[in-house]
């Protein structure tokens, strides 16, 4: 059995497709202003975002998006840091990971 979609509702659209844009490589397949957005990754896998008002996930919801190596977990956290984000180091736990706040409310975990 293979997951399908699931949607996040966000704060901010906009801001939160920018960022699964920008540091996951999803691809918007389609949108409906600042209330939808669609996003696919290379797997077929979508992701679709809904806005809503003062979202709060419990403190340990997140997203996931492994990577194939450590040198590429430590190249996101590093464009990250430098654009800005409040992200530690990764460090060893249950792999190669580090975790990051999104823009649209939820968390981001980046691990090999």
């Amino acid at each position: 059995m293979k997951l399908n979609h699931l949607n996040l509702t966000v704060n901010d659209v906009q801001e939160s497709r920018d960022f699964l844009e920008t540091y996951f490589g999803m691809k918007c397949i389609g949108s409906r202003g600042d209330a939808f957005a669609a996003l696919f990754d290379d797997d077929g896998f979508v992701l679709t975002l809904m806005k809503g008002k003062n979202v709060k996930y419990p403190k340990t919801f997140h997203i996931g998006f492994p990577q194939e190596n450590k040198e590429k977990v430590d190249q996101i956290n590093e464009r990250l840091r430098n654009d800005g984000f409040n992200v530690d180091l990764p460090i060893e736990a249950h792999g190669y990971t580090f975790y990051v706040q999104s823009p649209g409310g939820f968390t981001v975990e980046v691990l090999s």
